[in-house]
């Protein structure tokens, strides 16, 4: 019988496995659990938090006016989907440092020391399109969406569509905001340089107008204020991508200088 057919080497080999697989149970677990805990401890208040979602499009509406529903039971499914959504934006630290805590084992020093201000730029950098989108985009948008139609039609917005139409835009707005990451490590990773990126730079502005279109209402207001953000943020990776070639490069210099 060879070595590899020895069902105690089986066994020692299925026994990581087992470990870990029960320890990625136990973190999606705690996550789980905490997502709940925070959905239970906001319910309570799911028609203000739909109401403060709601804030920017009632602003602009006739004095008097308010949304409607359509449907039969919109009237509690669209808070209860809201502060579920809710409840898993506020979580996403917690969740992210679960999955941290399950991976970092197997990492280096120097790869933990760069991913975990990695993770935190990215969460930043969602809570930060989102609220791009909630405070710049959506007064604007609702603005030229409430002015330019017909005066004798009045604005009724389903609570249900409009739940569903913020929601595509606070997810849009927080992954394109992700751009500097995604461009620092394409350069980190050596897939690519600032130098290629940088010429690139017309076929970047013409690919932010698309996803422009394709993740935001077919006006010229909503896609410019994606694509334009979305191209800024491109020169913001490019910048950092600069940075961290000058910081190798000096440290090639110091580990040359330092040889005898």
């Amino acid at each position: 019988m060879s070595k590899t057919d020895d069902p105690q080497d089986k066994n020692q080999l299925q026994a990581p496995l087992i470990e870990h697989l029960i320890e990625l149970r136990s973190r999606l677990m705690r996550a789980v659990v905490a997502i709940l805990v925070i959905f239970l401890g906001l319910y309570a208040f799911a028609n203000d938090i739909y109401s403060f979602v709601a804030e920017p499009l009632m602003a602009l509406l006739p004095e008097g006016s308010q949304m409607i529903a359509t449907e039969v039971a919109s009237p509690f499914l669209a808070p209860f989907k809201l502060t579920l959504v809710v409840a898993v934006f506020v979580a996403v630290p917690y969740v992210l440092h679960q999955a941290w805590a399950f991976v970092a084992p197997g990492l280096y020093d120097n790869e933990k020391a760069l991913a975990i201000p990695i993770l935190a730029s990215s969460v930043g950098l969602f809570y930060a399109g989102a609220a791009f989108a909630y405070y710049v985009v959506f007064p604007l948008l609702f603005k030229f969406f409430t002015q330019t139609g017909p005066e004798d039609v009045a604005v009724m917005t389903d609570i249900n569509q409009y739940l569903n139409f913020v929601l595509k835009l606070f997810f849009a707005f927080g992954v394109a905001f992700e751009i500097p990451i995604a461009t620092f490590l394409l350069i980190l990773s050596g897939a690519t340089t600032v130098e290629s990126l940088a010429k690139k730079r017309p076929y970047v502005v013409l690919g932010c107008f698309v996803i422009g279109m394709l993740l935001t209402p077919p006006d010229v207001v909503s896609q410019s204020l994606l694509a334009i953000p979305m191209y800024l943020l491109y020169e913001v990776g490019l910048l950092f991508g600069r940075l961290v070639r000058r910081r190798k490069g000096m440290d090639v210099e110091e580990a040359e200088h330092d040889e005898p």
